[in-house]
Parts: structure tokens; sequence; C-alpha cells
């Protein structure tokens, strides 16, 4: 199988009863990127940077504590988009992940403020957690039959109200604050929150490329670790999609589930892991909010399942399944980073950004279907 599947068969029957292999006939530049499912999230990142670059010149967004800002919103958003790039290819959904982020960062908080356990076994537990109710999502899905938007959405609301309702019988609120200080001195909890290059950044201070305090400490001091997360989950789920077995089934799962089924793809271990990794990223998108800012909320996460989604149709993934990319949802997510950070430092009413991503879904899908049609037409 090719690296994605839009490349068409190995031959074709010409008129002289000889055959051709496709990848010898030349297609053109235009051609080649309509076949990248990423092309329109790119496009979108351009057009996004030149409004901003002009609407919000001179509002400090593009200085370097601006920049770090929506790279860590797209960051967070992006790492859930990383996972549920490949569920979607796969041709399923899940809507339990924002629920899921706020489950999770409860997990952590309860069990180190209430129980006392160490920060880096709170945190083991709520992986723990997470990689259970991904399993059980997709054991459900793919025993029962039942589609995955029905069973997920059922998790939405169960995990939402258990955590609200356990928050409450155990603690008597649905914040649980203090966090920063049960963590400090733990060993693993570096890995989730903490701030790395800050060499660089030190130099680029002495030299003036970015703003200091008067006493000289650099305005930023380091690129957030959640943003190596973000780049790193989304190369290696690239590196899945393109270059290993698992990735061809990925495809194949959600382009022809039953024909794949017959050539010997395990449909339904591929689902039950994707599931779990969808999961796993709201736990580590909870770890990772959890100890930035040193509480937890139960209604964290609310709504992410939708924006994590249309990050990944924005980056060009067919709702149907069979066709996208892992690089095309960063891409989505951060245009999602940059519009909702960018929105804030003009001044405009919040409320827009909602528009902003319904509008959004809409247009991905419009053109999504238009790449669909080039790309079908660029096969026959």
């Amino acid at each position: 199988m090719s690296d994605q599947p839009t490349g068409g068969g190995a031959a074709t029957e010409r008129l002289g009863g000889t055959a051709e292999d496709e990848r010898l006939v030349k297609t053109s530049l235009l051609r080649k990127l309509l076949r990248r499912p990423e092309l329109g999230a790119v496009a979108g990142t351009i057009l996004v940077f030149a409004f901003f670059g002009v609407v919000a010149d001179d509002t400090g967004m593009w200085s370097a504590r601006g920049i770090i800002s929506f790279l860590e919103v797209s960051a967070q958003l992006g790492i859930l988009a990383s996972a549920v790039a490949l569920l979607i290819i796969s041709g399923e959904f899940d809507l339990s992940v924002g629920s899921m982020v706020g489950a999770a960062g409860m997990v952590v908080a309860i069990s180190s403020t209430e129980l006392g356990w160490p920060m880096w076994v709170c945190i083991l537990l709520a992986f723990a957690f997470s990689l259970s109710v991904g399993f059980l999502n997709g054991l459900l899905v793919v025993k029962t039959g039942v589609p995955s938007f029905v069973v997920t959405l059922a998790g939405l609301f169960v995990l939402r109200g258990a955590t609200l309702g356990i928050a409450r019988a155990i603690t008597n609120r649905t914040q649980i604050p203090g966090l920063r200080d049960l963590s400090e001195g733990d060993w693993l909890v570096p890995i989730f929150n903490s701030e790395i290059f800050q060499f660089a950044f030190t130099w680029m201070a002495e030299v003036g490329w970015i703003q200091t305090y008067r006493s000289g400490k650099p305005e930023v001091v380091g690129l957030p670790v959640e943003v190596l997360w973000w780049l790193g989950l989304t190369a290696l789920a690239t590196w899945i999609l393109l270059r290993t077995s698992f990735g061809n089934w990925i495809f194949a799962t959600g382009g022809a589930k039953e024909a794949a089924r017959n050539l010997g793809v395990p449909v339904d271990r591929v689902k039950i892991i994707l599931f779990m990794a969808t999961s796993g990223a709201a736990g580590l998108f909870a770890v990772v909010q959890v100890m930035d800012t040193g509480s937890a909320d139960t209604l964290r996460g609310l709504l992410k399942e939708f924006e994590a989604i249309i990050a990944v149709v924005v980056g060009g993934t067919l709702l149907a399944g069979g066709y996208g990319s892992a690089i095309g949802g960063m891409f989505g997510a951060l245009i999602f980073g940059t519009v909702s950070l960018g929105i804030f430092f003009t001044g405009v009413d919040s409320d827009w950004f909602k528009a902003f991503v319904g509008i959004s879904l809409l247009i991905a899908v419009l053109f999504n279907n238009y790449i669909r049609r080039k790309v079908t037409q660029v096969r026959q």
C-alpha cells in the first residue's frame, strides 16, 4: 500500500494492450499538491498569520510572549488532534475526549490532595485510567457494532457526570487548587511542565531579539514543553501513517473495513488501539494543563472533543475516513490557537471565536469535498 491511499492502482491498461505503472506517469505540481490532505490547512495558516500580522501588528501578539501564548494553546489542542486524526482516518470518532480531560485532571488532584500519594504516582494513575476508558470505548464499538458516535457520546456524559459527582462527594467542590506545591521536586513533573531551550532564549535576549526585564532576564525564559509534546506526537503519528504497516491498516480500515478484514487486517485491534490513543492523548492534555495551572477543574476540556475534530477536518482529514494526515491536524490546531489569541489581542469579543469555529468547519468540509473530487479525477 502507498503512503496514503491517493495514488490509485499499480497499473493501467493502454490502447496497445500494454500496461504502464502509473507511478512512472508524470504529474503536474498542482496535482501533486492536490493529493496532499494538509494543503488547505497550510494555506489557511498562511492567511491567518498574514491577517493578524496586519491587524495585530502593534498589540504585542508577535512579541516573544505573544507567540509563546498562542503556541501553548495550539500545542494543547494539537496533542489531542494528533491522536484524533488517526482515529478519524480509521473511520471512527471519540466524543468523550473532552470529558476525559476533566476526569483525568481530577484523578491527579484527588489522589494527590485527598490520598496524599506522590505526584508521579497520581500522574501514572491518570494515564492508566485514560487508557482503560479508551480500551472500553474501543471494545464496546467493535463487539456491539454500535456506532462510535453513540458509544463515545454516552461516554461524554458518563465521564462528565461521574467526575462532577465524585469530586463533590469527596471534596465538596468542583475545583481543587494547591497542586503546584505538591508537585515541587517530583521527578516526573518536569516532563509535563517545564521550559526547554532556555539557553537559546537567554542568547536571543542578549542579542536583542526578544525583550528583557530591567534586570536583564528574558521576558520569555524558554519554550513550554507541551510544544515539544505536540511536535513529537505529530511526527510519531505521521511516521506511523506513512512508514509502517499499522499506518496502512489505519487507512485500509477507514477506506474499506470489510475488504481490509478479508485481506487479513486486524480491524478490531486497530480500532481499539486508536481509541486508547485518543483517550491517552486526553490524559496527557489533562496532566499538562493541571501541572501548568496548579489546579484541577471538573469542567476542564469542555467542547475540546469538537475543537479537536474540527482541527483535524480543517487539516484535510475526511470525516468518512480513509484519507487524511496528522500534519494537517497540527496546522489546524495552529490556526485555532492563533485565532483564539489573535481575537484576545485585538480586543474582539471572544464569542466570535465560536462563530469562527463553525465557519471553519463548513469551509473545511466543502474544500475537502472539492479536493476529494480532484483526487478522484487524478486517479481516473
